[in-house]
């Protein structure tokens, strides 16, 4: 049985090239936009951190009438360990 590849159509190389042409820039355009949104996330996610230390501060404040230090906010438990690893991490990227 002999097979006809005239009959046969696939994509020609101009039309393959348009393709990742077009790909390519799409990709050129979406790119610098989407680290600038994580940029954008980070930043918010530090600024409701320290929302969230103020709080606890002045929580801390009004229960014990001083003024807190870290270790007293982790140690009566107005911060738990897991934001203290954060606090490390979010605090050195937000300076």
């Amino acid at each position: 049985m002999k097979i006809n590849w005239r009959d046969e159509r696939g994509f020609t190389l101009v039309e393959m090239l348009v393709v990742l042409l077009v790909v390519s820039v799409l990709l050129l355009l979406i790119i610098p936009n989407l680290t600038k949104q994580s940029k954008s996330i980070n930043d918010k996610g530090c600024s409701a951190f320290i929302s969230m230390v103020e709080t606890q501060v002045q929580a801390y404040e009004l229960e014990y009438h001083n003024v807190p230090s870290f270790n007293d906010l982790l140690s009566k438990g107005f911060l738990s360990n897991k934001q203290k690893k954060m606090s490390k991490w979010k605090l050195s990227n937000y300076r």
